[in-house]
């Protein structure tokens, strides 16, 4: 028997009980037999939280509680699962489960789960909240920024229009402030919650249960309409792009970053409206660079010589602000980069030449060549690498680093296909919104 199928056997049912909601945190239960688990979001009584109706949060709280629970689900993947508070209809827990069972493909693929869409999880639930009536009057535009390249452009482009900008931070550290420091936009500005792991499910991975990659960008989409909402926010700006929409592994749908694809991102609008009401009741979710490609972005970022030492987004060395040098996501950025910036420039940026780095050659092959699995990191397409390897390989014609050798005798003949002008038209950014990026020179 798999250790799927005995931790179902053994733990038939997780529960959500409940939430607690006041000026300083929001915090939920869940269990699963006698294991309980309370995640918590702190943040400043100053944000206001106080401020708003209570039955104009409540929906939003538990949505949030909604994201979280598959994170601890996971570990037991328990057959099914008890809604005590809230509520939802048959649609919305359709609309969960698809969630769930997409934003787990790399969980599944990883652990070697065999299940179905419709054997992996029952949702039983009471009856839904009705909608509130919102009552805030909401302007300007809420950015999560994570430290890396892309909210860095989103921050930029935003300023460069006259945005009224509040950057939105989980778990501030050096990189997420530095980056908006850099903006030029004061850090006591930002929304910061912190987000708080239990660790009864660090002891439950621990002690042999399941672990694995969760769509933790749902837990970012719900949050932000949250904090969104009390900070008083028209729109939320995501920084998520064209190239998140691509499976990591061949002949198989299931993509690392599905919950920051185009398909999550329309979902997640639908849901938004059905659920709650209509935008400019509510906060208007939608990721700005969703037309782009990574390959365009990091064109972009490079005009903004500001970041070079403050951006980060490395997942090794999140804890540090520090690139590991050593993994597929360190691996991934140098490149994009590497077809725009000379060596020295890089070495400042990451303290090393991740192209002579001969021990990834393995997660280098991901990254190009078709038929392997892409790196489970949040990277862009092969296509974007490929491109980006032979820009590299121009700059460095004389003398290049070992995994340029290797990319010439993969692709001796190589053709790059041209990312000048990618315009992605499957996206939801609001017209005045798109009139920025093409006043960028990134419209069709």
């Amino acid at each position: 028997m798999s250790k799927f199928d005995e931790l179902r056997r053994e733990h038939p049912t997780f529960i959500y009980h409940n939430f607690e909601l006041n000026e300083n945190y929001l915090r939920f239960h869940f269990s699963i037999d006698e294991f309980h688990f309370n995640p918590e979001w702190t943040f400043d009584s100053a944000l206001g939280i106080a401020d708003v109706p209570r039955e104009e949060l409540e929906p939003l709280a538990f949505s949030l509680g909604m994201a979280e629970l598959v994170s601890y689900w996971k570990c037991a993947c328990c057959p099914v699962v008890e809604i005590r508070c809230g509520g939802l209809s048959d649609s919305q827990i359709n609309w969960w489960k698809k969630l769930y069972w997409n934003g787990l493909g790399e969980f599944f693929y990883r652990n070697e789960i065999h299940t179905s869409f419709e054997e992996f999880m029952t949702i039983t639930a009471p009856e839904p909240y009705a909608k509130p009536n919102f009552t805030r009057s909401l302007s300007g535009t809420l950015v999560p920024v994570g430290g890396g390249k892309d909210s860095v452009v989103s921050l930029e482009l935003l300023k460069s229009a006259g945005e009224p900008i509040t950057p939105y931070i989980i778990n501030a550290r050096g990189a997420t402030l530095g980056c908006v420091e850099a903006a030029g936009i004061a850090p006591e500005t930002a929304v910061t919650p912190r987000r708080t792991i239990d660790k009864t499910l660090l002891e439950r991975n621990a002690a042999g249960w399941l672990n694995g990659h969760t769509p933790f960008s749902a837990v970012v989409a719900f949050s932000t309409l949250l904090f969104g909402y009390v900070k008083g926010a028209r729109f939320i700006a995501l920084s998520n792009e064209s190239s998140a929409n691509e499976s990591y592994v061949e002949g198989a749908m299931i993509n690392h970053q599905y919950s920051k694809s185009t398909e999550f991102e329309r979902d997640f609008r639908e849901y938004c409206v059905e659920s709650f009401g209509n935008f400019g009741e509510i906060p208007e979710y939608f990721s700005l660079l969703r037309p782009l490609s990574e390959w365009q972005i990091a064109r972009e970022f490079v005009k903004y010589p500001q970041y070079f030492t403050v951006f980060q987004s490395c997942n090794l060395g999140s804890k540090t602000n520090s690139w590991c040098c050593n993994c597929a996501k360190c691996l991934y950025v140098y490149i994009l980069l590497a077809a725009f910036l000379d060596d020295a420039e890089l070495h400042k940026i990451f303290g090393c030449d991740m192209l002579e780095k001969t021990e990834l050659v393995e997660e280098f092959d991901g990254l190009i060549l078709d038929g392997e699995d892409k790196p489970f990191e949040c990277v862009g397409t092969k296509n974007e690498v490929r491109l980006s390897l032979q820009m590299a390989m121009e700059r460095r014609k004389m003398n290049p680093p070992a995994l340029l050798k290797r990319f010439a005798e993969l692709f001796p003949n190589y053709k790059p296909i041209s990312l000048d002008n990618y315009f992605d038209d499957n996206n939801f950014v609001p017209e005045k919104f798109l009139r920025i990026l093409q006043t960028k020179g990134n419209s069709r």
